[in-house]
């Protein structure tokens, strides 16, 4: 295998506090896993979400794949995600409870050639928060850059 794929999804970290991670596998297509091996896939606007007792991905946008003919995907489909029983009657659980959601945060091919998705369990922040981060952020860039204060 050649370079690896990693889409992150920039605006979680930013936008909710990640409580705890885990790590799904995804139902694709053929055509859907070559437009992310080709790195042409966006978590930006993607959440998941319950249907029933399974998890989806939700709006997670996947590029049409260039050569795919008349078999080609839809490109903001609803897609599977792969969890153990336990995982998610313990999310859905979490899920129910007020203020607590479900984001991607970050697409990647494993070791063994499969596509993965971490999730997080997360809670969404409120303007003051952001802006704490965003002061923390840019304290850090400037000890990184060797300014002092």
């Amino acid at each position: 295998m050649s370079a690896n794929i990693e889409i992150k999804n920039k605006k979680a970290g930013f936008e909710y506090f990640l409580l705890e991670q885990f790590s799904a596998g995804i139902v694709l297509t053929g055509t859907e896993i070559k437009s992310i091996r080709a790195g042409k896939a966006s978590l930006n606007e993607a959440y998941c979400a319950f249907s029933g007792h399974e998890l989806f991905v939700r709006n997670m946008h996947i590029a049409p794949y260039s050569h795919g003919t008349y078999n080609n995907h839809e490109p903001k489909r609803e897609r599977k995600l792969l969890l153990t029983a336990r995982e998610l009657r313990r999310l859905k659980t979490r899920i129910e409870e007020r203020g607590f959601t479900l984001v991607p945060v970050l697409l990647y091919i494993n070791e063994k050639g499969l596509a993965k998705l971490d999730i997080a369990l997360a809670k969404g922040k409120k303007l003051h928060d952001k802006r704490e981060t965003l002061k923390k952020k840019d304290v850090q860039r400037e000890i990184d850059r060797g300014h002092t204060f």
